[in-house]
């Protein structure tokens, strides 16, 4: 299944799932992204860590380890 890391810069995708547990799975749902929200992703840092999107009409840095565990399509 596709994650959110791999989603290329200027992309918009649709949250599908979250595979993260406990504690890192309610930051992220916190945060707004839930099953059915769009992400556009904005930026890439130059090493690749972390990805600025935007989500719910705000914008957003998340680090590859949490965008690995949300699922899109």
């Amino acid at each position: 299944m596709k994650t959110l890391k791999d989603v290329p810069v200027g992309a918009t995708a649709r949250v599908v799932q979250l595979k993260g547990e406990g504690a890192v799975k309610r930051r992220i749902m916190d945060m707004g992204i839930t099953k059915g929200a769009e992400i556009f992703i904005r930026k890439v840092a130059p090493l690749g860590d972390p990805v600025e999107v935007t989500v719910r009409g705000y914008e957003l840095s998340l680090r590859k380890a949490d965008a690995d565990i949300i699922c899109v399509e």
